[in-house]
């Protein structure tokens, strides 16, 4: 059985150039951070040039919790390649995975679990 695993990548650009920066930025409608969701691809959301840092989220499969910290670990690489094709440099790299079976109903999931009862 396969889970659906949710990784959070976090990290800080590191020395941007002033062309990288306003590449960035100029991007930024398509990162908004009001916008996110989780990704096979990974989905980036920053807020340049107030701060500069920067959160990938990424829809991972792992088939039991032994797979979690790897899913976790490709979902770090995948974000890292994806900064490092477009020459952006980066630093402290963090990353959360999350077992989306394990995270707790709000009252709206409880209701239509309920139903489905």
């Amino acid at each position: 059985m396969s889970r659906t695993i949710r990784v959070t990548v976090r990290g800080s650009f590191d020395n941007l150039t002033d062309t990288q920066l306003a590449e960035l930025v100029a991007a930024q409608g398509a990162h908004d951070f009001l916008h996110t969701q989780y990704t096979p691809e990974g989905h980036l959301t920053y807020d340049l040039p107030a701060r500069p840092f920067f959160t990938f989220r990424f829809a991972e499969q792992a088939t039991d919790e032994a797979d979690v910290p790897q899913a976790a670990a490709r979902a770090e690489a995948k974000a890292t390649a994806w900064m490092a094709e477009r020459g952006y440099p980066v630093k402290k790299l963090t990353s959360q995975a999350v077992d989306v079976a394990e995270i707790p109903l709000g009252k709206r999931g409880k209701r239509e679990a309920a139903r489905k009862d």
